[in-house]
């Protein structure tokens, strides 16, 4: 316990620790306002964009204006309001075009063409967004295939059965399937790659921080000091338990500084924070609830957690041995580039994870350890896994964690009082063999 108290005083009584938590704090409250700082300095993005539409046709302004309001509000769910302004103008080309200049205003001219199909002129002061380009080029074919039909001579109630919509009738042969249901899926593969992101970035600094520590102690030969009082074994433990308190800590301040952000964003962003970002979390967590998910929530949250504490425990215990083999901080760096790729394939498998559905690889890579935590949770919410396969991925990663300590204690104990690489591997193995 003292070593171990020791180890955290290392590492959290510093200047560094203070300095770089205090910029996440800033990088996190500032990212959940970034909308409130951008409008402070200008911007704002509640401002609707001025759309003037030049009807020569006489019969299209009502079709462009409901087309375009519409799809934008399917694009701004969070608001359900318009980016756009819309008003019918009978300026000149040269007004609007000052209109554009002035005011970032966008300008549609319709007319007939020649074959008396409609033809729209859009004015901008540059080029359009991809998604507003897109938007305005299937509003005014809608509505050119609208005008089209309207003029051809079919009745009117012909005309309203070919704009309804095609009734459609969802039916799964597979038994936990409902229909109504399809967007869970889609909402859980989108969340969970985010709520995974913090295990990711702790892991990283568990494993910093142990291979620093351990090679501190090497550098300065206080290792010898310490080995002279205690076991190896104690030494060895007090370093994975001091490396996992860190990274909770660590943990803990990273939730609180959302918190923070959360409170900050409330109190000086008024009615904001029921929009944007904090409108779709929301809106998501009560999908999540009111589908088949969220009572699988109950089972799903406490299998993550305990895979990913074995797993955290197993990091520490490879980082320390690691550690231990290395005679200075730039080869335990190479060392420990293998650890950051698995990291790395275990997080992109889980974001992807949905395009490997029903593959035999993807349920594999599932319990291999240190990817088994950010992989396995992710496909037990697809249903790739069910409670049986979580359960045999956490057995596989403790078993990895108690194969790490009977041997790992052994390479651990010849690794760091040796302060040469040469034949440092053929000691490893010798000491394995013993």
């Amino acid at each position: 316990m003292f070593l171990t108290k020791i180890s955290l005083q290392r590492k959290i009584k510093t200047k560094w620790f203070l300095a770089a938590n205090i910029l996440l704090a800033l990088i996190i409250v500032c990212g959940i306002n970034i909308d409130t700082i951008i409008t402070t300095f200008g911007g704002d993005f509640n401002k609707q964009r001025d759309v003037y539409i030049v009807d020569k046709t006489n019969v299209s302004f009502e079709s462009l204006k409901t087309g375009i309001n519409e799809s934008s509000k399917a694009l701004n769910t969070s608001t359900h309001k318009s980016s756009f302004k819309i008003q019918e103008s009978d300026k000149s080309e040269k007004e609007l075009k000052k209109l554009v200049d002035e005011d970032n205003a966008l300008v549609l001219i319709a007319d007939f063409n020649e074959n008396k199909e409609l033809s729209v002129k859009v004015i901008s002061k540059d080029y359009l967004s991809t998604v507003d380009s897109q938007l305005i080029t299937n509003t005014i074919n809608q509505t050119k295939t609208s005008i089209a039909l309207a003029t051809s001579g079919i009745s009117s109630e012909k005309l309203e059965q070919i704009y309804k919509s095609a009734e459609i009738e969802y039916e799964y042969t597979k038994d936990d399937v409902k229909a109504g249901e399809e967007g869970t899926e889609m909402i859980m593969q989108t969340v969970f790659p985010v709520v995974i992101l913090p295990f990711f970035m702790l892991t990283l600094f568990l494993v910093q921080m142990i291979g620093a520590e351990v090679n501190d102690e090497k550098t300065t030969r206080g290792m010898e000091i310490i080995i002279s009082n205690v076991s190896p074994k104690t030494h060895f433990f007090s370093k994975v338990l001091a490396g996992n308190l860190f990274v909770l800590i660590q943990g803990t301040l990273l939730f609180l500084f959302s918190i923070i952000g959360l409170v900050v964003r409330n109190l000086i962003g008024g009615n904001s924070i029921v929009g944007g970002v904090g409108s779709e979390v929301t809106s998501t967590i009560k999908d999540i609830l009111n589908s088949n998910i969220g009572a699988d929530l109950v089972y799903i949250i406490p299998l993550t957690l305990i895979l990913m504490l074995i797993t955290f425990i197993a990091y520490s215990l490879l980082a320390g041995i690691l550690a231990s083999m290395t005679t200075n901080i730039e080869d335990f760096q190479q060392l420990q580039t293998p650890i950051v790729i698995i990291s790395l394939v275990g997080y992109y498998l889980a974001m992807l994870a949905n395009v490997f559905g029903g593959s035999i690889f993807i349920k594999v890579v599932g319990f291999i350890p240190f990817i088994s935590a950010i992989l396995a949770p992710s496909l037990l919410v697809l249903g790739e896994f069910g409670i049986i396969e979580m359960l045999i991925a956490i057995v596989i990663a403790f078993i990895t964690v108690l194969l790490l300590i009977k041997y790992g204690l052994k390479i651990y104990k010849v690794g760091i009082l040796n302060y040469s690489s040469k034949d440092l591997w053929k000691k490893m193995f010798k000491a394995l063999k013993d």
